[in-house]
């Protein structure tokens, strides 16, 4: 599959804190990646500079074989749309109007209406609960919102940060299996998740973040079966150990298409 997001030495500074340092990611077009690693390892940075949300200190990012513009309004008429952490909808506006407003930056009444509707079958309680506030709705009805305002954009790739973040198992996987069906239709997505079995088992592939950099790369199966990262991450008594050390280090491993992982 060709190549749809490449990222090449990609550097990010908070004032003297180097939060992203010289990473070189890519995702093929109708890939579902995931991101783990720990707390503070840069993975909602990276997101966030690939959304235009914050501006890399040096390196570019290419989207569908163009470079993407710097600001986020722009990458979303370019094709891609960030589900933020922590949901972050519009707490005043009814459940329609939050999805209205995913569609603002398009002029295709029907075709908005078509993706509503789509949104809607996606997730039925939204659709029971259209004229509600969004504040009165439930943590995970506000992150099938936030989803579903992103897909009104019609994004050919969806970023989703921290999606299971504060949510009852039941609901992560029922939202999971939402975003398989999502990229089933044709979306690509690139997924940060603190629950890392959960995002390797959802994922084909993924990359490790360690404060900053990329130290592992694969596919999802083999990284669910490196001892490293069922210490570091998936819950093993000695990844308990390790959750106050940083995250596993190791040999990279080649990204898709056959650039460093670094």
């Amino acid at each position: 599959m060709a190549s749809i997001l490449r990222v090449r030495d990609l550097h990010v500074h908070y004032g003297v804190i180097h939060a992203i340092k010289g990473l070189n990611l890519e995702v093929s077009d109708g890939e579902i990646v995931a991101i783990i690693g720990a707390n503070g390892a840069g993975k909602s940075t990276f997101l966030n500079t690939v959304a235009g949300m914050v501006r890399p200190s040096n390196g570019h990012i290419e989207f569908m074989d163009r470079r993407l513009p710097p600001r986020s309004h722009e990458v979303v008429r370019a094709g891609i749309a960030l589900v933020p952490e922590g949901r972050r909808v519009f707490g005043n506006l009814s459940v329609y109007h939050n999805l209205v407003m995913g569609a603002y930056l398009r002029n295709d009444p029907a075709g908005v209406r078509n993706d509503r509707d789509r949104v809607y079958a996606l997730f039925p309680r939204l659709k029971e609960r259209e004229r509600q506030p969004a504040s009165t709705l439930s943590g995970g009805e506000q992150q099938m919102l936030a989803i579903g305002r992103a897909l009104m954009s019609r994004p050919r790739m969806l970023l989703l940060d921290e999606p299971s973040l504060g949510l009852a198992p039941i609901l992560v996987k029922d939202i999971f299996v939402t975003l398989k069906e999502i990229n089933r239709e044709g979306t690509t997505i690139l997924l940060v998740e603190q629950n890392a079995r959960q995002a390797l088992d959802l994922a084909g592939r993924a990359y490790v973040f360690q404060t900053g950099s990329i130290v592992l790369s694969g596919p999802s199966r083999e990284l669910l079966a490196n001892k490293q990262v069922q210490e570091a991450y998936l819950g093993s008594r000695a990844g308990m150990r390790a959750a106050s050390r940083p995250g596993p280090r190791g040999r990279e491993r080649p990204a898709s298409g056959g650039s460093p992982a670094e």
